[in-house]
């Protein structure tokens, strides 16, 4: 005989009412976009150089007046973050399948979170919530890209930094400028040997009491071969040559014309300054940088205006304008995956 049908009175859960942490990562984004927004117009308007260098930049584009290099300098913006995409990519496929497109976004995340935050620490977060697993092996290789970025940049920041020392401080002091050539040789292959040797990093990190805890989060960086290494600090490179290319042609649009070699230099000598210096966000870099590239590019007997506004003017395409675009993924970001969802479901 078959069983008779029962009716079923257990309901359906209903959906679950948004959790507290859900309106904290609303709040949150609501919060970033007012920040950035707020300091993008802050640094565009608030600040009479930096408004005065914009509205440079819009009339000698439209004027026709350094036109061509203007629209340049522009041009190579996508190819910068591009290149910073693909560095990324490299990376983060080493933890797990993911797309350019997705680690194109994750950088314009990162950049906009970063804006607002001290050392732009926001650029570690923006990039490990688009990733769906091994989030703690991830820092490690955001902090593997950040240190391939600040090889390029100290290694060619000493070169142009040696170059203003040998020729305006230590003229006639051969033997003191033989000295400086060989720490600057020392210097640099003390910063490239933890990247190639990063369990001698990990040591150290053992070693120092107040170092070990970051020890895990860079557990990661002895899995990634030399060939890959080989490839992201080339993908530096390149992207750091592109940032000296947007400068010089900013430079050439405003007037300033210093010779091309001891130009280079004083361009190398404003990225190494600015890095050497903690922010509290991207905006507080701005200073650092105009001061350092006045004074490098003043020894060149180049006027001030021209180089503020042209280092200004870096700073809006490259950094201002892509913050402003990555809001658009910000509030579109899902930090709870559907793996947190299942967790809220109801056990039978």
């Amino acid at each position: 005989m078959p069983p008779p049908n029962l009716q079923n009175y257990v309901q359906n859960p209903e959906p679950p009412a948004p959790s507290r942490r859900r309106l904290l990562v609303i709040g949150g984004k609501v919060l970033v976009t007012v920040l950035t927004l707020g300091l993008l117009y802050h640094s565009v308007k608030g600040d009479g150089a930096t408004a005065e260098a914009w509205q440079r930049l819009l009339d000698s584009t439209l004027s026709g007046s350094g036109r061509g290099p203007v629209l340049a300098a522009l041009a190579l913006v996508p190819v910068n973050w591009g290149l910073e995409a693909w560095k990324w990519w490299r990376l983060a496929r080493h933890l797990e399948p993911v797309s350019f497109g997705r680690c194109f976004r994750a950088v314009l995340v990162g950049l906009t979170l970063g804006f607002v935050t001290p050392n732009r620490v926001g650029d570690y977060a923006g990039r490990i919530i688009e990733l769906k697993s091994r989030r703690l092996d991830a820092l490690g290789a955001v902090f593997l890209g950040r240190y391939c970025q600040l090889v390029a940049t100290v290694v060619a920041g000493t070169a142009g930094l040696l170059y203003f020392l040998l020729t305006f401080y230590l003229k006639g002091y051969p033997s003191a400028g033989l000295g400086l050539v060989v720490a600057t040789i020392l210097l640099n292959a003390g910063v490239i040997l933890p990247l190639y040797r990063s369990r001698l990093l990990l040591t150290a990190l053992t070693v120092v009491k107040p170092l070990r805890r970051f020890r895990r989060f860079l557990a990661v960086m002895p899995t990634y071969p030399a060939h890959a290494l080989h490839v992201i600090l080339g993908l530096s490179m390149l992207r750091y040559a592109v940032f000296c290319l947007q400068f010089g042609l900013l430079l050439w649009a405003y007037g300033a014309s210093p010779p091309v070699g001891p130009g280079l230099a004083a361009i190398a000598g404003t990225f190494l300054l600015k890095s050497l210096v903690p922010s509290l966000n991207a905006l507080a870099d701005v200073g650092v940088r105009e001061l350092s590239a006045t004074h490098l590019f003043g020894m060149l007997h180049e006027p001030a205006l021209p180089v503020l506004s042209a280092s200004l003017s870096l700073w809006v395409i490259n950094i201002a304008l892509p913050s402003a675009a990555g809001l658009l993924f910000v509030l579109r970001l899902k930090v709870f995956r559907r793996k947190d969802l299942a967790s809220q479901k109801p056990q039978p």
